[in-house]
């Protein structure tokens, strides 16, 4: 007995050695930009010999601020984020609704056919997608045959349509709403309710974890975007805050610390974000079963 709690003592020491090793491998990184982003430039040239700055110059933040036009940056994200996360929250819910709970012919095959679209990453189709937004008929000059124009290229529209849709939201909802019971909807049903009002009046009250699962993956993929607003956008007044980080960045030198202190500016809201929705994201992850 005094060795089974003795092995049991020795297990525990183990795994949270473990997990005190894990953590500081994935804060380590965030501790290293932080450092850098109070250094000056000629601490950051002497390497791990000033590994801690001498003395923490919280003006590179205001500093880093001032070099472009931040304020319009931030407008530019925010707008792109906040439709790309409501309009995909909408999208991505009603379908998961309809392959969970309703009965309609080929509903198996669509849903396969749908889950395809995991497999593809974004990269694979962005130029056809890109092709497709510049030559949209009647839109930015184009005419009926997309021909003319520049289509949705330099608007917030041509970046958000291609991110408002995705296969795994798809999936996400359909296997949180399918370990619902089936006695709900008869009830709604018996009161006179239609598969719309079911929805609205009873799975999105209940899915609120899933949609606050599902909306915070989204605003983090969204805020985190480069490749795709780089494609679309070409003037710099729509440029967005990834897109941004680029002015510290020059031919021969890279201002760390400015680029450094804008980042962190730029993952707060992620954080903050996480923070107010960490126990809905936990209980939309937990309570999502694999059923089929």
């Amino acid at each position: 007995m005094k060795s089974y709690h003795l092995h049991q003592t020795w297990s525990r020491v183990w795994m949270k050695t473990i997990f005190i090793l894990v953590s500081v491998i994935v804060v380590f990184p965030f501790i290293i930009m932080v450092l850098t982003a109070l250094k000056s430039n000629q601490e950051i040239s002497q390497g791990l010999s000033a590994f801690f700055p001498e003395t923490p110059l919280f003006s590179n933040f205001v500093t880093a601020m001032q070099k472009g036009n931040w304020g319009r940056y931030f407008i530019n994200t925010i707008i792109i984020t906040g439709f790309a996360v409501i309009i995909s929250l909408v999208i991505n819910s009603l379908a998961g609704y309809a392959f969970a709970r309703m009965r309609f012919a080929g509903k198996t095959i669509l849903f396969y056919c749908a889950m395809v679209g995991m497999m593809l990453p974004m990269q694979v189709i962005m130029i056809p997608v890109f092709l497709q937004i510049k030559e949209l008929p009647l839109v930015g000059g184009n005419d009926f045959f997309g021909n003319g124009g520049i289509g949705l290229v330099n608007n917030y529209a041509g970046v958000i349509l291609p991110l408002i849709a995705h296969p795994f939201g798809v999936f996400l909802c359909r296997q949180f709403f399918m370990g619902f019971p089936k006695e709900l909807d008869e009830a709604a049903k018996i009161d006179g309710c239609s598969p719309l009002q079911i929805y609205l009046k009873l799975y999105i009250p209940m899915g609120i974890p899933i949609f606050a699962t599902l909306g915070l993956l989204k605003f983090v993929d969204t805020w985190n975007q480069y490749t795709w607003p780089l494609l679309v956008f070409n003037d710099p007044e729509m440029n967005t805050v990834q897109l941004a980080l680029n002015a510290f960045k020059g031919e021969n030198v890279t201002e760390w610390n400015y680029l450094m202190a804008a980042t962190i500016v730029i993952i707060l809201p992620i954080l903050v974000l996480f923070v107010c929705l960490q126990r809905y994201f936990v209980q939309g992850i937990a309570t999502t079963g694999m059923k089929d």
